[in-house]
């Protein structure tokens, strides 16, 4: 097995320093316009990236088995070199772009996702609020896992998306010169993805490339002010509510579907997904808070 450093251990006491640094600057400077920091609401980001932690060890177990025995039954192998873990770094940041693309029009995955875009400040430590129930999105990577890339080297560069994508929660920074704008994401590119105004919702979903945006159509740029949050925010801060809420409200819609077409809708289809009302009936609102004001293709498809 490669030898490969836990990335995101090595960087916890950099996340702490640089949201501590952050915390101070904006005591030190307040911005009115900026959505700063709030007690009891970096209270929840910081229990919910500690929950994150144990309960993405406990997932891995079976995630890695599941790899494992893929990447024993492939043929094909690629080997951890130098020159290939940038190649793989590249790749995987393709498959993290479909899967947090994914994440957003399809609503049980969107019930994990949802707890990253709870909070309706954005700062450093909005990027520590993380699910618990983060098993979601293995599926994703598996055809690097068949293309031959090792379990261990994927989680490497998982890790470093992950820990890249930490930086880019601030409102402290700017806009990058052009060149840094057109090709990664950016705290720009990054306020976008976090808004919650119609015109922001659903977009610029890369991990380290916004590229893939600008490729696959799902790019906008940062011209109004973002309003952070859900347009329809949770109003607790509670971790086990927040990790939970939205599995809660897919279950009450389920409960209360009038057939099994509307359940599968309820549960597979877009976060703001609705019914086709019958003749002289209006159809009813989801019970759960919801990403979208207005389906996006895919999920109204």
């Amino acid at each position: 097995m490669p030898n490969l450093p836990d990335v995101v251990l090595w960087s916890i006491p950099a996340f702490v320093l640089l949201t501590a640094v952050e915390m101070a600057g904006q005591r030190l400077h307040p911005d009115e316009d900026a959505a700063g920091y709030e007690a009891k609401d970096t209270a929840t980001s910081v229990g919910m990236g500690l929950g994150s932690l144990f309960f993405d060890f406990l997932w891995k177990i079976p995630i890695v088995a599941v790899y494992a025995a893929v990447h024993e039954l492939t043929p094909l192998r690629v080997p951890v070199l130098w020159w290939t873990i940038p190649l793989t770094l590249l790749a995987q940041d393709f498959f993290y772009y479909w899967s947090h693309r994914g994440h957003h029009v399809i609503r049980i995955l969107w019930a994990c996702h949802v707890v990253h875009h709870s909070s309706r400040r954005f700062n450093l430590s909005t990027a520590l609020r993380q699910p618990w129930t983060g098993l979601t999105s293995w599926p994703f990577y598996l055809p690097l896992i068949a293309l031959g890339v090792h379990p261990a080297a994927l989680a490497f560069c998982s890790s470093v998306n992950l820990v890249y994508q930490f930086w880019i929660h601030t409102e402290r920074i700017d806009r990058l010169p052009r060149p840094f704008e057109y090709v990664l994401n950016t705290p720009s590119h990054h306020r976008v993805h976090h808004a919650s105004q119609g015109g922001y919702l659903d977009r610029n979903f890369g991990g380290i490339l916004i590229l893939w945006d600008r490729v696959f159509g799902s790019w906008a740029g940062e011209t109004v002010r973002p309003v952070y949050g859900l347009t329809k925010n949770i109003e607790t801060y509670n971790p086990l509510r927040v990790a939970t809420h939205e599995y809660a409200a897919i279950a009450r819609d389920v409960r209360t579907a009038s057939g099994w077409r509307e359940r599968a809708g309820r549960v597979f289809r877009g976060p703001g997904w609705q019914p086709a009302p019958t003749a002289g009936t209006n159809p009813a609102p989801t019970t759960g808070p919801v990403a979208t004001a207005a389906p996006t293709p895919e999920a109204a498809a």
